[in-house]
């Protein structure tokens, strides 16, 4: 069981150094990049839905520039414009006049406001430029240009993208598209049950904290009045499954927690990913099988096999129940870890992880609220150090970068528990990181135990208080993020209608 001791340790810092509850923007601001009048746009990504002779083809992502007018945020109000290969191919001279067509262009030789100037003298109504690479480019003013009055949108596509429509247009083809940036909902459903299912796997695993430190209580009790040398040495073999959070602990947890953030952050690659992925679901197995073992201990049929043991090697003394349950849990992580990329996979991803952080709240454990007080405090100057004040060291938030899995090729990592955005134009995913989860859930869990130790009511004990504070500051979270996206939203409508 040390072995076990141990691995759940280290899961149990991996998992804790994400705090993060976010769900992507379809927006960058950029302080960096010069702005004057006429060259102040935020960097929007935009859609590119085309049309090749007349049937409906692939639908593509492009980034709008610092100049131009706003984009239409609707599909329905878009125009479906023809495209036009741009002749010469870089735009940097004057073309041949159009009707209302989008003109199609190379990067290079001139400046991107240059090449607008040029393709809305044209009478072109948009213009494409085809980056030289495959990653998307942000297109801003020069710092020796004057002020800049632009009248048509100029989209950034990837080198990929513009090559297959420059070669549908080569082969003559008839090529339109579509220009719109649609605006993140206020509010999407996926918010709601992340709430509910972090809250819900808190008060499950509350539950049955408290439950088992009562039992735990009674036991003792028994075992004092027989007073068997035997019974006492199973007592205190019992205690050592659990983990108590010192003092010294919950300040040394943002150091620890903030190497290993740093650690995943330089070494973020395919193969770290790949690495994550088999922790994490060493930890969703035992996570899995102790949560499946407890429940069907509960039915007498599994009891008895529950409750007779064989010694494992490495493993000590494991119940008949785990070994028969070992077999499922690993085939199901498995399955997840082999078709963790399809679109449904999140379901297995949550449940792996969900039934990971119950267990952690029933090893790890906090003794007393001093200790809770300072896990929290410490835990909140590591949230806003790494998420916001980590940009000035870094030049982009640590945190973020290292949940969303960049330079790796993954779509974030597996220490997330997510759901899709079901009603967002642009997909994608709400997240929340265990952290999230596991440090407030380990303060609650501590309130319903010396509730139901002190044998106070529901009402009047700390739960209750507890429970709401956290079902409170996860609905103040989303709303700041409502917020800022409502205020975004009311902002590109009056800079459109202007």
């Amino acid at each position: 069981m040390d072995l076990l001791r141990g691995v759940w340790i280290v899961v149990g810092v991996l998992l804790l150094s994400l705090s993060l509850s976010s769900a992507g923007d379809i927006v960058h601001h950029d302080n960096i990049a010069p702005k004057r009048p006429g060259c102040e746009n935020n960097f929007v990504l935009v859609k590119v839905p085309t049309w090749v002779n007349g049937v409906e083809d692939n639908e593509y992502v492009g980034v709008g520039a610092r100049f131009g007018p706003t984009l239409e945020s609707k599909e329905k109000h878009a125009t479906n414009t023809r495209v036009v290969l741009a002749d010469p191919p870089d735009c940097c001279s004057a073309q041949k006049k159009l009707s209302q067509g989008v003109i199609l262009a190379h990067r290079g030789n001139c400046s991107f406001t240059a090449k607008a100037n040029i393709a809305e003298g044209a009478n072109a109504s948009a213009i494409l430029i085809i980056n030289n690479r495959t990653e998307l480019f942000k297109m801003v003013c020069e710092d020796d240009e004057p002020d800049v009055e632009i009248n048509i949108p100029a989209v950034m596509l990837p080198q990929d993208v513009g090559a297959i429509l420059e070669n549908d247009l080569m082969n003559k083809s008839n090529v339109s598209v579509q220009l719109y940036s649609p605006l993140r909902p206020v509010v999407d459903i996926a918010e709601v049950f992340l709430w509910l299912m972090a809250v819900g796997t808190i008060i499950f695993a509350s539950y049955w904290s408290a439950w088992s430190a009562r039992e735990a209580a009674i036991e003792h009790d028994k075992l004092l009045k027989d007073a068997s040398d035997d019974s006492l040495h199973m007592e205190v073999d019992r205690s050592n499954a659990l983990v108590e959070i010192s003092t010294t602990a919950a300040i040394l947890f943002v150091v620890i927690a903030s190497c290993f953030l740093v650690m995943f952050y330089k070494l973020m690659s395919f193969w770290f990913v790949e690495i994550l992925v088999v922790l994490f679901c060493i930890g969703g197995i035992e996570g899995l099988q102790t949560c499946l073992v407890t429940l069907l201990s509960c039915f007498r049929r599994f009891k008895h096999a529950g409750e007779s043991y064989v010694k494992v090697p490495f493993f000590g003394a494991v119940s008949y129940l785990t070994l028969a349950v070992a077999p499922f849990c690993i085939a199901f992580a498995v399955v997840w870890a082999v078709y963790r990329r399809v679109s449904f996979a999140w379901i297995g991803q949550d449940i792996l992880g969900i039934a990971l952080i119950i267990t952690v709240l029933q090893i790890v454990r906090v003794p007393n609220l001093k200790v809770g007080t300072i896990l929290l405090s410490c835990a909140f100057l590591y949230d806003i150090f790494w998420v916001f004040v980590s940009k000035w060291w870094f030049h982009e938030s640590v945190m973020i970068v290292v949940a969303r899995g960049d330079k790796s090729g993954e779509d974030g990592i597996p220490m997330l528990l997510k759901i899709p955005r079901l009603f967002d134009p642009w997909g994608g995913y709400s997240i929340i990181g265990f952290g999230d989860i596991i440090i407030p859930g380990l303060v609650v869990a501590f309130s319903l135990r010396y509730d139901w130790l002190a044998n106070k009511k529901l009402r009047a004990g700390y739960f209750v208080w507890a429970m709401t504070a956290y079902g409170l500051g996860m609905n103040v979270l989303n709303f700041g993020a409502f917020f800022t996206s409502f205020l975004f939203s009311i902002s590109r409508k009056c800079i459109w209608l202007s």
